[in-house]
């Protein structure tokens, strides 16, 4: 199994592409050792000291480190904990718990609208980076999205919210008035 990785723009997010599919659909984050029981291969990369967050996607996965270590020491261990998941045969993870970015039939026509631009003009971009955002709600003309896999923490991700998607998602919503990141 030949493995790629990617830089971000965060810098202490990378950006592992196995060649395989990661998940049949949607995403999921992992924020923290408990979060990852949930997956073997979160758990397996968790097990590598300075990891503070996992991101799966349909063909990658983002492993986010803590600032003070490097990733010529970590990368090697986190592409051998993803050869041993694959060769293992085990599921990605265990129940489908993955992120819901769909409009629901209860969803007011302004959300619907909010979802589907989010889904079919933000969420390719920031996937390109390694990321994902997703939908969290909509109240007051107020828009909150919750940042994902490089998205997190990443430094250039407040410009990305106020200058790329709420000048997008005010221009085609009138009824959107601000967009916010969703408190971690």
């Amino acid at each position: 199994m030949f493995i790629q990785t990617e830089e971000t723009p965060n810098p202490n997010t990378l950006k592992f592409i196995p060649g395989i599919q990661v998940m049949s659909e949607g995403t999921i984050e992992f924020s923290d050792k408990d979060n990852a029981l949930k997956s073997n291969l979160a758990s397996l990369i968790f097990s590598i000291d300075g990891i503070s967050r996992v991101f799966f996607s349909s063909d990658f996965i983002s492993v986010t480190k803590t600032e003070n270590l490097d990733w010529e020491v970590l990368k090697p261990m986190i592409l051998t904990s993803i050869m041993d998941h694959y060769a293992s045969g085990k599921e990605i993870i265990e129940k489908n718990e993955v992120s819901d970015n769909l409009p629901k039939e209860e969803d007011t026509e302004v959300v619907k609208q909010i979802k589907e631009l989010i889904d079919q003009r933000v969420r390719p971009a920031v996937a390109m980076d390694g990321g994902d955002i997703s939908f969290c709600s909509f109240e007051d003309g107020v828009v909150t999205l919750q940042m994902k896999g490089a998205c997190a923490g990443c430094p250039s991700s407040t410009a990305t919210l106020k200058m790329g998607i709420e000048n997008m998602l005010r221009h085609y919503i009138p009824e959107v008035v601000e967009v916010k990141a969703a408190e971690l």
